[in-house]
């Protein structure tokens, strides 16, 4: 089952900011698709699977942003 999460991610505020994001995430397993905004502060991640939340938490670490949580 397929699975498609809005979070919300504080620190990003260029292209670069959403690649680094962008790129850490792709790294999970089951990522197939990520799409980081940095205007908005989100980044939505498509999975095989849910992911949990400690991984995705840690692969925004990674980047140098933080998780705040899913998106409203």
């Amino acid at each position: 089952m397929s699975s498609t999460v809005t979070y919300t991610v504080t620190g990003m505020s260029c292209g670069h900011c959403e690649k680094s994001v962008s790129a850490e995430l792709s790294g999970l397993q089951g990522v197939t698709e990520v799409a980081a905004d940095a205007k908005s502060g989100t980044v939505t991640v498509s999975s095989e699977q849910p992911l949990e939340v400690a991984d995705v938490r840690a692969a925004i670490d990674e980047a140098g942003y933080e998780l705040v949580g899913p998106a409203a």
